[in-house]
């Protein structure tokens, strides 16, 4: 088959349809002979001429039988559904139904032209031998029971009849009026469907007639198209009315004459012959045929598609010279004109990727291919991708490019170097760099090198980052160390040259060298490669270096690995460096108070001197430090708060206490100071001393209410002394009392309320009764407590505390006549087993 030139317009919508030529033995036919008909079968064509031939030809076009049937025009050739059997019609009146594969047939001659020829679609079964022919009327012939042809008028007298089309019981077709159909199993005729435009001629614009499925006619004549659907009538309408109806359910006019109609899914195959005026003469010219898919709707249509046809010598064909055939089968229509056939076929997944490659939507081409890349036949998606490649690189769009090498190019190892040559020679090695393939799948050591190479000439920072990003196995590691080392020369000074240099020495294993350029350079990852790597042997001389860097990672970091770096390697290490020395120490004290004892004498110093917030914490907090050094230093530096503590924790709180009043005047710490150390003797003094100090009697009245009694300061206030705010202290002492009474009378209620509950309890529990039988025994002589002859007299002593006792075998009560206890409690404890509860027999 040949490809139709020029078959649709340049437009951004894609075709619905592809169109080849029919050609190979078809070429032939044409060559020499016009087609005057065609019908389609799934596996074969039928196709009648103007010089009486009928030709059967495989669906490429190439003829496989030849039949003779008159010496003028074709007019129709009908197929059952099997493909078994043949009607044909010619213009001199010869019909002829036969079979193709048996001898068996039909032939009549009529004295006017036969139009139209339809086969029952079940021809091949014997009880359906029906046919119908068409000329100026509409004859059914059977074959009844004896072998003989019956004939049967359906219809006459309303013109030539110029189409019929058969579906199952249904026969539909088209004289001068209208449209019939005739319902071949109830022998009715169901509907007249007029022809609208009456001023056609009907030998010229015939009708075009296609059921959709067994209940729904498509009519096309003139412009104007219908769809019929018949339907069951409801049986209380029927009287003697048909049982069937049509209903019209779509009814449109279109822009140009019809010359055929088919299905495809729930729109429409049409094909229109058009004709538009000429440029020089006042007359219209046959224009390209069309082929249309449109969309049924109630009263209109909408376009879907619109392709023109470059059919050959369509300049001198009229409307009635184009039919329009289909396969059903395979959605394949055959658009007939005298000179040439074309096949237009649904696009495949294969032409649209070929349309969009040919618009240059690469992007929705690869991803077509790849959904469909089980379906495709003709291409593959890797070459569509290359074709996208080589798009963006011919519009420069190199990075978008290099993205695309990474999806397209895969593991395929050959292509990627190709590709990585190819923007080398453009110069665009950056673009591809960061796409390159680096986990299982690798290239060249030769080819990681040359794009590091490029990027050390021109880019520290782009080549730094690849350092970072690409593993250090890619590419030859001491070719890449001396390329840097050769830069450096240049620039010793470059931080980002130094810092791919330690990564690479990282990734050489040399830390010892990474070390180095890190703490030159104060990175900080300093800590992560001596974490990582275990280069606690390589610091042990660099501590003040680490400490200079950053004081408290530096310090964690020793803290942590205290196994591997000593305490005592630390000290010494900061010896020189108190303020670091302190730092680290403090911290060491922090995390565990007695790790560091053997230097919290020298810390009282490095406190005094770089952190004396944290110097009294540390006092209270440390058990190993001594007190006289911690006081001599404290006293020189006159600290008072800490010489305070120091002496309250030698035992010299008078001392302290004198301090705190005369230091620091502060009556409030010596007030909480003697509340802490809780000593007489201590508030005496403190009273003594504050007596002839008014402030300090009125700090003294508000605070001292609940440890001294306030009677022993008012008695030693000089009488006349004018005391600050004295009222509102007296006052808060007599609230303070008040209060202190309440809370006194509140515990006695509730420890009265608490015991009387108690007592009570006790009382209904010991007024219980206490079963005894005979499975109890004595707890003295451990035999049962009942005797077997309950008839006797017995004593029974039972405790509260469930002891049991023959009271025989009690001993005597004891100084308080009357009063026994249970022999075995009172050997634990006198309580629960004190009273008692005797029985009598």
């Amino acid at each position: 088959m040949a490809e139709v030139e020029e078959q649709e317009e340049d437009s951004e919508e894609e075709p619905k349809l592809k169109y080849e030529r029919l050609s190979n033995g078809m070429t032939e036919i044409l060559q020499n002979d016009a087609a005057s008909c065609m019908t389609v079968h799934d596996k074969f064509l039928a196709l009648g001429t103007h010089f009486g031939k009928v030709f059967l030809l495989d669906i490429q076009g190439n003829i496989t039988q030849k039949f003779e049937i008159s010496s003028v025009k074709i007019n129709q050739i009908s197929l059952d559904e099997s493909g078994e059997h043949v009607g044909i019609c010619s213009e001199d009146g010869k019909v002829q139904v036969f079979g193709l594969y048996t001898r068996e047939g039909f032939h009549e001659n009529f004295d006017c032209p036969i139009k139209v020829v339809a086969l029952h679609p079940q021809f091949t079964r014997s009880n359906y031998k029906q046919f119908v022919t068409g000329g100026n009327k509409l004859l059914l012939y059977e074959r009844n029971w004896l072998n003989r042809w019956k004939t049967s008028v359906l219809h006459e007298g309303e013109g030539t009849i110029t189409n019929i089309k058969w579906r199952a019981n249904l026969i539909a077709w088209a004289n001068n009026v209208g449209v019939k159909i005739y319902d071949i199993s109830t022998k009715q005729r169901i509907t007249n469907v007029l022809r609208d435009n009456v001023s056609l001629r009907p030998d010229m614009y015939p009708c075009s007639l296609c059921w959709k499925d067994n209940t729904t006619l498509i009519v096309g004549w003139g412009s104007s198209i219908k769809i019929c659907v018949v339907k069951e009538r409801n049986p209380t309408e029927m009287r003697d009315l048909p049982s069937r109806y049509v209903e019209i359910v779509s009814a449109f006019e279109t822009e140009f004459f019809i010359c055929g109609l088919a299905p495809l899914a729930d729109q429409l195959v049409t094909l229109f012959f058009v004709k538009e005026n000429s440029d020089q003469m006042d007359e219209e010219l046959c224009a390209r045929p069309r082929l249309d898919i449109i969309q049924p709707l109630p009263e209109s249509c909408e376009e879907i598609s619109s392709d023109a046809l470059t059919v050959r010598n369509f300049q001198d064909n009229e409307c009635r010279d184009y039919r329009l055939e289909h396969s059903e089968g395979e959605s394949l229509f055959y658009i007939i004109s005298p000179k040439d056939i074309v096949v237009a076929k649904e696009r495949d997944q294969d032409d649209h990727i070929d349309w969009l490659v040919q618009k240059k939507k690469y992007e929705e081409a690869l991803m077509a291919a790849e959904i469909s890349f089980k379906n495709i036949k003709r291409h593959d998606v890797q070459k569509i991708g290359m074709e996208y490649i080589n798009h963006l690189v011919n519009t420069r769009d190199y990075d978008s490019a290099a993205r695309k090498c990474q999806k397209v190019l895969g593991k395929n190892m050959e292509l990627w170097e190709n590709e990585v040559y190819r923007f080398k020679t453009i110069g665009q090695l950056k673009a591809i760099s960061q796409y390159l393939p680096r986990g299982d799948l690798r290239l060249r050591p030769a080819i990681y090198e040359m794009i590091l190479h490029e990027f050390l000439k021109t880019d520290y920072e782009g080549f730094a980052t690849l350092i970072r990003e690409w593993p250090g196995d890619l590419y030859n590691n001491m070719a890449i160390v001396q390329a840097v080392t050769d830069h450096l020369k240049r620039d010793p000074t470059n931080s980002t040259l130094l810092t791919t240099l330690a990564e690479l020495y990282t990734y050489d294993q040399r830390y010892d060298r990474a070390l180095e350029i890190y703490l030159r350079l104060r990175h900080k990852d300093v800590y992560q490669l001596i974490h990582k790597h275990n280069l606690f042997s390589s610091i042990e001389d660099k501590i003040v270096l680490l400490m200079d860097f950053d004081k408290e990672k530096a310090v964690d970091m020793l803290l942590d690995n205290e196994d591997k770096i000593s305490i005592d390697k630390v000290v010494e290490e900061l010896a020189d460096r108190p303020e670091l020395l302190h730092v680290y120490l403090h911290k060491l004290f922090k995390r565990d108070h007695h790790k560091g004892q053997k230097y919290h004498e020298r810390q009282i110093g490095l406190y005094a001197e770089y952190d004396r917030p944290n110097l009294l914490p540390f006092l209270r907090d440390s058990t190993h430090c001594p007190l006289e050094k911690a006081l001599e230093i404290c006293q020189q530096r006159n600290f008072v708060e800490e010489t305070v503590f120091l002496l309250s924790r030698m035992g010299n709180c008078r001392r302290a206490l004198q301090m705190i009043m005369e230091e620091l005047a502060d009556v409030d710490k010596a007030i909480e100071f003697a509340k802490d150390q809780d000593d007489a003797e201590l508030w005496d003094d403190l009273i003594s001393y504050s007596i002839d100090k008014p402030p300090f009697i009125t700090g003294l009245l508000n605070n001292i209410g609940t440890h001294v009694d306030p009677i022993l300061l008012i008695r030693r206030i000089k009488e006349g002394m004018e005391i600050p705010n004295l009222r509102d202290s007296l006052v808060k002492i007599l609230h303070d009392y008040n209060l202190q009474i309440l809370l006194r009378e509140g515990c006695k209620k509730i420890l009265v309320a608490d015991s009387l509950s108690l007592l009570q309890k006790m009382h209904r529990t010991q007024m219980r009764g206490v079963r005894v039988d005979e499975e109890n025994i004595c707890e003295s002589c451990h035999a049962t407590i009942l005797p077997s002859d309950m008839a006797k007299t017995f004593n029974v002593v039972v405790f509260h505390c469930r002891h049991m006792f023959h009271k025989e075998c009690l001993p005597s009560s004891g100084t308080i006549p009357g009063l026994q206890f249970c022999n075995i409690c009172s050997a634990k404890r006198r309580g629960p087993g004190s009273g008692i509860l005797e029985m009598k027999k």
